[in-house]
């Protein structure tokens, strides 16, 4: 990606606006609704990402919407670069405050493991892939969805770093940051040993 140098700060502040409204579509609730599944936040942690949609039964319903999740943090990448080269990762940002915090859920939304490796993806797609792997390889292995998550945000900065990718590096600083605020709960029920595994119900 090219320079930040030249993109004026207001058009920085539009994409990222447009990124956010991107990642503020609750993706989860909206197809399980079309599916008859009834309220995603009814329905085990009441978390609007495809690990609660996995609860309600439906696989495919959960795939979808891992997909559109992943989905919508790559596409505000995508159309912020059309726009204005070297802006991608404001407007990646956006789309994950968006899922974090979305105007249409009165700000309470996911937990942004989906949208951060859709972000990754369009970012530099090798971090994608390593984001993927220890993501995959970590929730198998533990049964943890939630700690696999954690750990391939915790991986994204180390990555960025090594690949030399500095505008990622940041990006995925601040996301860290956040993917362990919203995962606070979690973490102290790992601690506790009291975190249900995945095919199990959840509290939160």
């Amino acid at each position: 990606m090219n320079d930040l140098a030249g993109i004026a700060v207001a058009t920085l502040g539009a994409l990222m606006l447009m990124g956010y409204l991107l990642g503020s579509i609750p993706f989860g609730i909206i197809l399980t609704r079309m599916a008859g599944a009834g309220d995603l936040r009814s329905i085990g942690s009441g978390n609007i990402g495809a690990t609660n949609v996995l609860r309600t039964g439906r696989k495919g319903l959960a795939a979808a919407t891992l997909l559109f999740d992943l989905g919508k943090g790559a596409v505000a990448i995508v159309i912020a670069e059309a726009i204005a080269p070297g802006s991608g990762p404001f407007a990646g940002l956006g789309a994950f405050f968006g899922h974090l915090y979305p105007i249409w859920l009165k700000f309470n939304g996911g937990k942004g493991v989906a949208t951060l490796l859709g972000i990754a993806i369009a970012l530099y797609w090798p971090l994608g892939v390593v984001f993927a792997v220890v993501w995959l390889s970590v929730a198998f292995a533990t049964r943890f969805s939630s700690l696999g998550g954690i750990m391939a945000a915790a991986a994204m900065p180390v990555a960025a770093w090594w690949f030399g990718r500095e505008q990622a590096l940041w990006v995925f600083v601040v996301m860290l940051g956040f993917v362990l605020w919203k995962h606070r709960s979690n973490i102290q029920r790992l601690i506790a040993g009291t975190e249900p595994k995945i095919g199990k119900s959840s509290a939160g």
